[in-house]
């Protein structure tokens, strides 16, 4: 992974670790509604670069996040699944975005908007 690895100062810095960066939050809500190809996940999340998305989804298979699996046909089709450890990490973001959504007007009021890089 592109981030630190522990030791860790506590469960919070362990997990932000793993989803740290805009896209790995994205990819875990759709990859929740079910598997996914590269191309899908692409459309679904606009702003994404070919290259970043393929890092980060390299990241989050390699913490055992994702399931990467290569069907034998031609041509190749990849389809990519939440493990049970990426279900578990998802349901654990629910109350984060419910309280994003719960002051989404303060924060955007007060920060200014960035760009999908992470450049304001």
């Amino acid at each position: 992974m592109g981030g630190r690895k522990g030791p860790y100062e506590c469960g919070l810095d362990a997990a932000v670790d793993v989803i740290g960066g805009k896209w790995k939050v994205l990819l875990l809500w759709a990859l929740a509604q079910g598997p996914r190809r590269f191309g899908r996940l692409r459309r679904e999340l606009p702003g994404v670069s070919e290259k970043v998305l393929a890092q980060q989804l390299r990241e989050l298979e390699a913490d055992g996040i994702v399931h990467r699996e290569v069907f034998d046909q031609v041509p190749p089709k990849v389809e990519y699944t939440l493990t049970e450890l990426g279900t578990s990490l998802n349901e654990a973001l629910v109350p984060l975005g419910a309280w994003g959504r719960r002051h989404m007007a303060h924060l955007e009021a007060t920060h200014p908007r960035r760009h999908p890089d992470g450049a304001a």
